[in-house]
């Protein structure tokens, strides 16, 4: 075996945290690259434990490469809030190297085959109770990937993204055995074809049924055709100055108006595009609210999905985002909302319910009250916003459809319940130019593409600025508009009311292993202990 001084032993961490980036989309968009990106790190924990150093050397050179991943791949946050950007960079790495630091405990206490397999249990397990808890930041969920293959992962619509992780890890430790016989049992690479072939068998088996599937599958569901509007207003400068929205609606309804058809069944727009912080219930006599059904009117009164700033008064506090109103009775809570305005002109609403942390949730301040100081100002109101207690639908009186507001699209058992709940389609609205130029607004418009995939619903998606498009049941993107540029696109959707596996029962590959990862954890630390004793004893 060979040995590794310090210097390399760093040079591995860094290396897998690298493969790890290019091979996500938009830093790299190197796909096939994530097959070996963790091979470095699995080799270096290997001969770490062999070596029999201490474990927190384990826990440190895993730090580096999945601090190196996050740094790499969303660094672009600091444009929106260095503060939120050191943080999600620091803790997510963190949380990523507690999941690979209990495969380690496992590995070593227990034995290798079992910790190899715990690698699988653990990490799948952290991915899905990332998704659901206060700080959840599942950006680089490693089924994410594959995002900008959509041909390959087919098989989504039963496993949801959470598949793609525990493929991902799957093959990441069959490339790594090869390198195990190898380097630490001194075999040749000749006798490793046949792991060669169990490799190749599992990359190539998925994506080839996927691709069955793929070109084999038809959109299903009648047709309406949908407008998705990006009116390109700078969220920075303009889209909050005081006295700009008449301006900015009239905008978004002359962009309208440019693919307005007798076929036109929904128009949608953009996150936040009523900036402007209004009571919900005095909604119908708001001189804006008259002057956008007087733009509605001459549209065929076609229904609208628009995003807005909303606000409600509770005479008792209604929940964590309830704020004592100054100078009187009652609170008020604020939320980012979606409003659908149907051909009646009655409305709904729908509020924002999965946060971005820091934004628009400050993580545990239900406990820790003055956490609520540290939030930082989105577009005029800052704390915790308000929520849904659960997934909403909206419904035009022909056709139902799932409501998602930017952050919430990257949530697959999310959306998979507004589907469950009789959704069609999925809209998507979202304000993509708080990060700039850079591939965030590419990656999130890609994640997209996976619930298509997950629930064969297709997808509409609206931004302020950064990526407007179509998305069909497999996954395609159409008609993707440019970065700050004003755009309005249409096209025929269709609308899809068979339920896939994934959207029946969710995640339930995310749910079993994180049950059995707690199990499998308890059991390593009895055995630790256990350990520990007996050394102790002698």
């Amino acid at each position: 075996m060979i040995t590794l001084q310090k210097k390399k032993r760093y040079i591995l961490s860094i290396l897998s945290g690298i493969l790890l980036s290019i091979s996500f989309p938009f830093t790299g968009s190197l796909t096939f690259v994530i097959f070996v990106a963790l091979v470095p790190l699995l080799f270096l924990e290997n001969y770490i434990l062999i070596k029999r150093f201490k474990s927190i050397k384990v826990f440190i050179h895993s730090y580096i490469t999945f601090f190196t991943y996050n740094a790499i791949t969303t660094w672009w946050i600091w444009n929106a809030s260095p503060g939120g950007a050191l943080l999600a960079i620091i803790l997510n790495s963190l949380l990523m190297t507690v999941a690979f630091y209990c495969f380690h405990l496992t590995k070593k206490y227990i034995g290798n085959k079992e910790g190899y397999i715990s690698l699988l249990i653990y990490w799948i397990g952290f991915e899905y109770f990332h998704y659901n808890w206060e700080a959840s930041w599942t950006w680089l969920t490693l089924g994410n990937t594959f995002s900008i293959t959509p041909s390959f992962i087919q098989w989504y619509s039963f496993t949801g993204v959470l598949g793609g992780s525990f493929w991902v890890l799957l093959v990441n430790l069959i490339v790594y055995r090869i390198y195990q016989n190898v380097y630490f049992k001194n075999e040749r690479w000749k006798i490793q074809t046949p792991l060669f072939y169990t490799a190749a068998f599992f990359i190539l088996v998925p994506i080839g049924i996927s691709l069955i599937s793929y070109y084999s599958y038809i959109d299903k569901g009648n047709t309406i055709e949908v407008i998705a509007i990006q009116p390109n207003i700078d969220p920075y400068n303009d889209k909050f100055e005081p006295g700009m929205l008449d301006k900015q609606l009239e905008k978004i309804s002359n962009l309208a108006n440019q693919k307005i058809t007798n076929k036109t069944a929904l128009i949608v727009a953009p996150e936040t595009a009523i900036s402007a912080s209004f009571f919900e219930k005095e909604i119908q006599r708001l001189p804006f609210f008259k002057h956008l059904l007087n733009q509605k009117s001459k549209l065929n009164n076609v229904p609208w999905y628009i995003g807005a700033s909303t606000m409600q008064i509770f005479e008792k506090k209604n929940s964590r985002a309830s704020m004592k109103l100054k100078g009187g009775p009652g609170y008020i809570e604020y939320y980012n909302s979606s409003l659908l305005i149907r051909r009646d002109n009655s409305t709904e609403f729908a509020h924002k319910s999965k946060l971005v942390p820091g934004v628009e949730v400050i993580p545990f301040s239900e406990y820790l009250s003055f956490l609520e100081e540290l939030s930082i100002d989105n577009g005029g109101t800052s704390g915790t916003l308000g929520i849904e207690k659960e997934p909403k639908t909206f419904d035009t009186k022909h056709f139902k459809f799932a409501p998602v507001i930017c952050y919430e699209s990257i949530y697959g058992e999310w959306v998979a319940e507004q589907c469950r709940k009789g959704a069609q389609l999925i809209c998507i609205a979202t304000n993509d130019g708080w990060w700039k130029d850079t591939p965030g607004y590419k990656q999130h418009n890609s994640f997209a593409s996976l619930r298509a995939i997950e629930n064969r619903r297709n997808v509409v998606r609206s931004a302020n600025t950064g990526t407007s498009c179509f998305i069909n049941q497999r996954g395609d993107i159409s008609q993707a508009t440019n970065w700050w540029e004003t755009d309005v696109i249409s096209e025929e959707v269709n609308l899809n009311t068979q339920q896939t596996f994934y959207t029946k029962y969710g995640n339930v590959m995310g749910r079993s292993f994180a049950f059995f990862s707690l199990l499998l954890l308890l059991f390593t630390f009895v055995r630790r202990f256990k350990h520990i004793y007996i050394s102790q004893s002698k």
